[in-house]
């Protein structure tokens, strides 16, 4: 019909059906503010905060007796402290990846830091294990991404491959659209000195934690995001911000366990740095949709080439980074999920870092990747946020086939129940301990409990082929003499 020839009827029924219109478009506004009303309400910020190197007494509120950690305590006096947090692996690389694929090393074949050591003429040939997150596994950035969370790595990355692996291993490339880690001139912790934080040091933590604040203050940005603030501290170099380090040297007491001003300095830095970024998520009122989860990569360094360094000491636990013992992967664990936790409330179930992903799929009521879903080793503990007392059916591993400065050479690992047993690749020994009266990992059990030692032993073969772990291989290069060298001669 030519809009001339329209009659009074078609003018009637064109306003009915424009009034239906806009009843239809109004319905359908309100439903979209519903939806984003739900999606705000369902679908929580994530700041995950992941130390570096920070041993399980690491914090005040975990039995440091030097250590200063208000905010940390803070924390934890409102969320739930886990007492039998793991990480996956007794060094930081591998856990890093367990962290944002769900997976344990063993299967990704990241068993050791990136740089790794090699010691040509020990008793083993160590595996040729993959040097970087590879590009073909989903992390929990590309998941939450797709979901619409805006994503940000601030920090310690430690993931990249080199040269022709490179490609496709950096932070921006695995599901974050943000990644900042340090200015360029940086010295160990220090930046240039026209190169200054907010807090007016130069001091690396504190201008990370910049960063990590004008993300989380960005007001223009309306969606969920997830941050992923990897700290360097206290990793080494041990060397603290000047007027942090000479307010614990005249605090430190020869009798303590913990007795580094400088380590206490690094420690305390951490602390302010979530001090910050907890203050920056109440400015901005969103601490009741925000869910915090803090935690570290692997236990304290205590040793290295068989010497005591004296940085730090994980008491009552054995040993520290590197080493087989509980000392270096029972790492403190703090999770507030608004709503949900108790304040100070204790969950003494053992976690691992493998269950970060799942978790917070489940959290968030995200389906995340089909095909990278099935090979998920962690299991998700939202259970256990809502009640502490619940438990999780299963045995944790670890597999570390290579050497390391503060270890005691390549070994793997299985906890099930309250016993631990740790079976040594070199000789093919086994040492079984009892965690629930025997913390310090004193009193071998293996000999006596011989049936209990071969029902986990076996247990931990089957996983080992379940995850196709590589293992080391006898050293045709052996020298006894030379066996702690890390290069041949040229």
């Amino acid at each position: 019909m030519d809009y001339r020839e329209t009659t009074t009827k078609d003018v009637t029924v064109k306003a009915v059906h424009i009034r239906i219109f806009a009843i239809v478009a109004c319905s359908c506004l309100l439903s979209l503010d519903a939806m984003a009303e739900t999606f705000e309400i369902n679908h929580p910020n994530v700041v995950f905060l992941l130390a570096d190197d920070l041993g399980w007494t690491g914090l005040n509120c975990f039995g440091s007796d030097l250590y200063e950690t208000p905010n940390l305590d803070r924390l934890a006096a409102n969320a739930t402290k886990f007492t039998n947090a793991y990480a996956a692996c007794t060094v930081c690389s591998p856990t890093r990846a367990s962290v944002l694929t769900g997976m344990y090393p063993a299967r990704l074949r990241c068993t050791d830091f990136i740089a790794g050591q090699n010691r040509p003429f020990a008793k083993l040939r160590i595996p040729d294990w993959t040097k970087q997150l590879e590009s073909r596994h989903v992390t929990i950035a590309e998941v939450l991404k797709k979901a619409g969370y805006r994503t940000a790595h601030i920090g310690k990355w430690h993931l990249n491959g080199k040269g022709a692996e490179a490609k496709g291993t950096d932070a921006k490339s695995q599901g974050f659209d943000i990644s900042i880690s340090r200015p360029r001139g940086t010295k160990g912790y220090f930046l240039k000195e026209e190169t200054q934080s907010k807090q007016g040091t130069n001091y690396l933590t504190d201008w990370l934690t910049d960063r990590a604040c004008e993300f989380i203050s960005d007001e223009t940005q309306t969606r969920p995001f997830f941050l992923y603030f990897a700290y360097n501290v206290p990793h080494t170099p041990i060397r603290g911000r000047k007027d942090l380090v000479e307010y614990f040297s005249g605090k430190v007491d020869r009798k303590a366990t913990h007795k580094n001003p400088n380590y206490a300095a690094m420690v305390k830095s951490l602390d302010e740095s979530v001090g910050r970024v907890l203050a920056a998520i109440e400015k901005r009122g969103l601490t009741e949709e925000t869910v915090i989860i803090f935690t570290s990569d692997n236990g304290g360094l205590t040793q290295r080439n068989g010497r005591h360094d004296g940085f730090t000491e994980n008491l009552p636990l054995r040993r520290g980074k590197g080493s087989a013992y509980e000392g270096g992967v029972r790492v403190p664990t703090i999770i507030r999920w608004p709503g949900v936790t108790s304040a100070g409330t204790v969950c003494d179930e053992p976690i691992m870092t493998i269950d970060y992903y799942p978790t917070l799929l489940e959290m968030l009521g995200i389906n995340g990747d089909a095909g990278h879903n099935q090979s998920i080793d962690g299991q998700s503990i939202k259970r256990l946020l809502g009640n502490p007392a619940a438990t999780i059916d299963r045995s944790l591993y670890w597999h570390y086939p290579h050497y390391h400065a503060g270890g005691d050479g390549p070994y793997s690992a299985v906890r099930n129940g309250n016993y631990r047993l740790i079976e040594y690749h070199e000789d093919k020994s086994v040492r079984l301990y009892d965690l629930a009266n025997d913390l310090g990992e004193q009193t071998d059990l293996a000999q006596e409990m011989r049936k209990k030692a071969d029902t986990l032993r076996s247990q931990l073969h089957q996983w080992r082929v379940s995850v196709s772990a590589q293992m080391p291989t006898i050293n045709p290069d052996y020298d006894p003499k030379r066996a702690g060298n890390k290069k041949k001669p040229r």
